[in-house]
């Protein structure tokens, strides 16, 4: 072991005499082989000795505890001591032996104190009495009625052993008499049943009287036992409580510095140096701490930029640093078309002003543990969620937040290679995510019926609707036309699972993206999304997966990996690599970037194989020109921090606008308080359109068993529909066989004229 931390410290700090029922301290504590001993305050107590970091760590945390009525006590040389108990051990040094020889004198004391209590606690004659006066009550209304029957068997033995031996009396004056032989048998016989049956009816007696005598010797014990399970409850209620507020003062710190957040350990968007040499000195106990083994799933290719043949730089992990940070013109090397060469920065700029920022987030205090007790033995879709958790977007508007980096797109329409515009719709797949990476809070969930519409034909050539088609399961459909050269839609169902320290988010659907002039169909689905640190922690936001991107007209594909994040992997945070191939399976080109930041893309102009890979595999090596950009995440606006970090787009996503439906997210009261920062107000507003919502569903259920009951009656019943959405109806997809919502129209229509009377109230 190593023999840092022996200093000239002192390892007490006036502590009473060993032999005192406290007895407190400094000692080395051994935590790893990285750090040796570190100085730690240890407290000895009614058999239990705890240590903390320091004194001022006594009021709220507690590093660990040693019960000593188990533990074993060794001394290893002249300054240290070992403590074991229930397979946790303690290397503790001290700074002298005589200090040494204090602490086991004194740890030696409270190991027998200890054992004594416990012993004394195992007496059946011990008296303890419980602390609750309805406890108390209660134990003794039970004990009364133990009394009671007692009393009764009593009585019944009296009166056994009474009628017994009257019984016995009146047999023998009937022996005394003068009867017949044959009657005198008889007698004699009944007269020894009469025997028995007293004898077996004391026995019965003194075997109750025994069971009685039993349990009311056992009564206190179980009363203690009672006794403690209670006091254990309230204890780890107290201990949640405590956490949940210290949850929310470090919470409240944060806020308060948030400058700091780019340091902090939690998130993983430090670089790795730095980042492990936070965790190691943010760790609270370094024997405590679990370490596992990197699980790096490297991609099955390395990529060799042609203008390093000599020096032969492969790149495995980072895809995208072999260009260096230097992006180059799209039409240089023959990389792509001029028809689709301008990639960078937003073509148009809109004409109409909006609003680029919303009103802060309030800094109110949520007190988790309290939610938490009102959420016992109720329904977990009756729980009303305070709006604490939210952000004031939809899901709906969520949905529509995908547009964000529609230029791509735009350009993708002009592109003359397939294969070049697969490497602009991988980019535009993955930029969907770069608003994600702070934005840990949940979105409304829309109401049956609702709406959400952007309007930017004008400015960027583009209409989406989006509508809530279904509750449970909970599925919005999503249609957006552009006069560009192309049309999207998309079903999205999510299904979450909450699996302790994370909750997994798996959107389920495919989306479809179609290009008027070309005909090329494209077909994705979303990867999944997982929040970290849901109980304890600082939120954050990781996407992993595989993304298959299909052109169903010329079967060309793009294969998309994101990586989950590992901290003990060499690749950078949120990586995603992809390979664009051709019908028959030969790949273009080679993507790489990250999800939160930029998007680039490699032409492939030789390919071999190469040598095997951790795993035996044997790796592909392409040799590329260098990467070109293809897409780069806009920066956040100022003061993003304080306004949910919602991007440019997601501030003008719920701003008023006149002439939208009736139903649309924009007209939804507690999403607007929310915003305007009125959070009591929107809570009350929640609760009651939540309300409202579930009243319209049972009379819609209603309605159904009605007709149910009349196709029984009569059989010309009529036919009960259920909910069908108001801008979308189902059908089938030739391309993928499935039958999904799809937009039939009527929308921008009505809007024209004006006339919403077919919408539904539901706000």
């Amino acid at each position: 072991m190593s023999e840092q931390g022996k200093g000239s410290a002192s390892a007490s700090a006036a502590a009473p005499a060993p032999g005192s029922d406290t007895y407190k301290g400094w000692l080395f504590k051994w935590t790893n082989y990285l750090k040796g001993y570190q100085r730690r305050w240890f407290v000895l107590s009614n058999g239990l000795l705890s240590y903390y970091r320091t004194q001022a760590e006594m009021a709220h945390t507690c590093r660990g505890t040693i019960n000593l009525a188990t533990a074993h006590i060794d001394t290893e040389d002249a300054c240290n001591i070992v403590l074991s108990s229930g397979g946790r051990t303690y290397h503790l040094k001290a700074s002298t032996e005589v200090e040494r020889q204090r602490w086991v004198t004194a740890l030696e004391l409270a190991k027998a104190k200890a054992i004594r209590m416990m012993n004394d606690q195992s007496d059946d004659s011990g008296d303890e009495e419980p602390t609750s006066q309805s406890d108390r009550s209660e134990i003794q209304g039970t004990l009364k009625i133990l009394v009671s029957k007692l009393d009764d068997l009593s009585t019944c033995n009296d009166l056994i052993a009474k009628h017994g031996a009257a019984l016995q009396r009146s047999l023998s004056e009937l022996e005394g008499l003068k009867v017949p032989v044959e009657g005198g048998e008889k007698i004699k016989a009944v007269n020894e049943r009469a025997t028995l049956f007293r004898i077996t009816s004391n026995a019965m007696i003194n075997a109750c009287r025994d069971f009685l005598d039993l349990a009311e010797t056992h009564s206190r014990r179980w009363q203690r036992a009672l006794q403690y399970e209670r006091e254990q409850r309230t204890h780890l209620e107290e201990t949640i409580e405590q956490l949940a507020k210290q949850h929310n003062s470090l919470e409240r710190a944060w806020r308060e510095a948030p400058t700091l957040v780019s340091s902090a350990p939690s998130a993983p968007n430090t670089n790795k140096g730095s980042e492990r040499s936070l965790k190691e000195e943010a760790s609270d106990e370094d024997e405590d701490t679990e370490y596992f083994d990197a699980m790096e799933d490297s991609p099955a290719f390395i990529t060799v930029t042609a203008t390093e043949n000599s020096q032969h730089r492969r790149s495995q992990s980072n895809l995208s640093g072999a260009s260096g940070g230097q992006p180059n013109d799209w039409n240089q090397d023959d990389q792509m078309s001029p028809s689709c060469n301008d990639v960078s920065g937003k073509e148009l700029q809109p004409r109409r002003q909006r609003r680029t920022y919303i009103a802060d987030k309030p800094n109110y205090s949520l007190n988790l543990w309290s939610i938490m007790k009102n959420c016992i033995g109720k329904e977990l879709s009756k729980i009303p969620m305070p709006v604490n958790f939210n952000e004031p977007l939809s899901m709906l508007q969520r949905l529509t937040e995908d547009l964000e980096y529609h230029e791509l797109l735009d350009k993708a329409a002009r592109c003359d290679s397939s294969l070049e515009q697969m490497c602009l719709i991988a980019a535009f797949s993955v930029s969907s995510y770069s608003t994600t990476v702070h934005r840990t809070a949940k979105p409304f969930n829309p109401l049956l019926g609702e709406t959400y519409e952007l309007d930017r034909l004008e400015e960027f050539g583009y209409r989406s609707l989006c509508e809530q088609v279904s509750h449970h399961p909970p599925a919005a459909a999503h249609h957006v036309f552009s006069q560009r050269g192309w049309t999207l839609w998309q079903e999205i169902t999510i299904a979450s699972k909450f699996r302790g320290k994370y909750l997994s988010i798996m959107p389920l659907g495919a989306i479809h993206l179609q290009f008027h002039a070309s005909g090329n169909h494209y077909v994705w689905r979303k990867v999944t999304s997982t929040v970290h640190n849901i109980i304890v922690g600082k939120l954050w936001i990781d996407q992993s997966g595989d993304i298959e991107i299909v052109n169903h007209r010329t079967k060309e594909t793009c294969q998309l990996k994101f990586s989950p994040y590992s901290y003990f992997s060499r690749d950078v945070p949120r990586k995603v690599t992809g390979v664009v191939a051709d019908s028959g399976g030969q790949a273009h080109y080679i993507l790489s970037g990250t999800w939160d930041d930029k998007m680039e893309s490699a032409k492939i102009i030789q390919s071999s194989r190469g040598g095997s890979g951790s795993e035996g595999k044997q790796k592909t090596v392409y040799q590329t020109l260098s990467p070109k950009l293809l897409w780069k995440k806009y920066p956040l606006p100022e003061n993003a921090e304080n306004m949910y970090y919602f991007s440019a787009l997601a501030l003008t996503l719920n701003e008023p606008e006149e002439g939208v439906g009736l139903t649309d997210s924009r007209l939804r009261p507690d999403q607007r308080l929310m915003e305007e920062g009125r959070w009591d107000e929107a809570n009350s507003e929640k609760q009651r359109l939540e309300e409202k919502q579930r009243a319209v569903r049972r009379r819609r259920e209603a309605e159904a068993s009605d007709a149910l009951d009349e196709e029984c009656d009569y059989d010309s019943g009529r036919e009960y529909e259920g909910y069908q959405p108001l801008w979308f109806h189902q059908r089938r997809n030739s391309v993928t066989g499935e039958t999904t919502f799809v937009y039939k129209g009527g929308y921008w229509e009505a809007k024209e004229r004006q006339d919403w009377t077919m919408c539904p109230d539901i706000f």
